[in-house]
C-alpha cells in the first residue's frame, strides 16, 4: 500500500509539511496523482475544495485548523472525502498561554504593565484557587497538567461529563450556572459550534464572584462582547484576559483595550512558527496510520461541530 500526498499550496510551510509526509512513510506527489492532501496555508480555506474537486483521487484531507469554523462548507459539500482537522494538536503552546494569561490577570500585571509610578498590591493566588474549565479536549488535557502543582480545585464542563485526570468534577452544560458563582478563574477552552456560541454572556457574567477572572484562549464567540465591555465597565468581575476577540481583530479603538483590568494577546497562544513542528507530527503519524491500514487521528465531526 502507498500513500501519495500532495502538499500545497506553495508556501513557507510547505518544505516542512512535505518532510513530515516522507518521515511518515508516505511520498509527496502532485495533486493529480494524489490519494491525500495537505493543506498548508491555513488563510486559503476558499481554495481547499477547488483542489479537492479538481483531483478526484484524493481520498483524504489533513486539515491545518485545530476548529473547523474556516472550512465548514467545505466540509460539508464533500461527504465522499474523509477529513482530519488539527484538533488536540496545538493544545501544548495554547495550555500554557492560557495559564500565563491565568497568573497575569490575577496577579494584576495588567495596571502594573500600564503604570508609570509605584502603586499600591493588588492580586490574588491561582495556587489553591478555584477554576472552572469550559470544554474536555486536548487543550484541557493540558492545562489540568500545568495546573497541578498550583493545588487547584478544578470543574470541567464538557459535553461528556466523563471523568478527567486532574479536575475534581466534571459535569454537562446543565451545571454552568451551578459552577459559576465558586469560581475564581473560568477558563474557555472549547469549540464554537451553535450551541457554545455566546455561552458566557450578561447572565453567565453575573453569576461569577466580582474578583473573578476570565481566560478566553477558544473563539472570541463564545463571549458576549457587549455584555464583557459592561461588566469590565462596573467592575461586576475581576477581569478578561483574551487571546481571542469578537470581533477579530479587535479594532484599535475598542473599549476593551482601555480598561485595565482587560489583558489581550493577537490570537498568539500558539504562533504559526510554534504550530507547525506541531503539525508536521500530526501529518507523519497520519500518513504512518494510513499506510499501517489504521484509523487517523482527528477525524472531522460535522455533527458535533469538531
Amino acid at each position: 500500500m502507498s500513500v501519495r500526498v500532495a502538499v500545497e499550496p506553495q508556501c513557507w510551510r510547505r518544505p516542512v509539511l512535505a518532510e513530515a509526509v516522507e518521515r511518515g512513510g508516505g511520498t509527496v506527489s502532485a495533486p493529480q496523482t494524489a490519494t491525500a492532501l495537505v493543506w498548508a496555508e491555513p488563510t486559503q480555506a476558499q481554495l481547499i475544495g477547488e483542489t479537492v474537486d479538481a483531483n478526484p483521487g484524493i481520498e483524504w484531507v489533513q486539515l491545518p485548523y485545530a476548529g473547523i469554523e474556516p472550512v465548514v462548507d467545505v466540509v460539508t459539500a464533500r461527504p465522499h472525502v474523509e477529513w482530519y482537522c488539527g484538533k488536540g494538536v496545538y493544545a501544548e503552546p495554547v495550555a500554557e498561554h492560557a495559564l500565563m494569561l491565568a497568573l497575569a490577570g490575577m496577579r494584576g500585571m495588567g495596571t502594573y504593565a500600564r503604570a508609570a509610578e509605584w502603586s499600591a498590591p493588588q492580586g490574588r493566588n491561582l495556587l489553591g484557587a478555584s477554576v472552572t474549565v469550559l470544554g474536555g479536549g486536548g487543550i484541557t488535557e493540558s492545562l489540568l497538567r500545568l495546573l497541578g502543582p498550583f493545588g487547584c480545585d478544578v470543574t470541567v464542563m464538557r459535553n461528556r461529563p466523563e471523568p478527567m485526570d486532574g479536575a475534581a468534577r466534571v459535569v454537562g452544560p446543565d451545571a454552568l450556572t451551578e459552577i459559576l458563582p465558586g469560581t475564581d478563574v473560568l477558563v474557555l477552552a472549547l469549540a464554537l459550534t451553535p450551541d457554545t456560541a455566546g455561552i458566557i454572556g450578561a447572565a453567565e457574567l453575573a453569576a461569577l464572584p466580582e474578583h473573578a477572572w476570565i481566560v478566553n484562549v477558544a473563539r472570541g464567540g463564545h463571549i458576549v462582547t457587549d455584555d464583557l465591555v459592561e461588566s469590565l465597565r462596573t467592575g461586576q468581575i475581576g477581569g478578561a484576559a483574551l487571546d481571542v476577540t469578537d470581533p477579530e481583530p479587535l479594532p484599535d479603538d475598542h473599549p476593551l483595550w482601555s480598561f485595565p483590568n482587560c489583558l489581550i494577546t493577537p490570537h498568539i497562544g500558539n504562533t504559526p512558527e510554534m504550530g507547525l513542528a506541531l503539525l508536521a507530527d500530526r501529518v507523519t503519524a497520519n500518513v504512518a496510520l494510513r499506510l499501517a491500514g489504521e484509523e487517523l487521528v482527528g477525524p472531522v465531526f460535522l455533527e458535533l461541530g469538531y
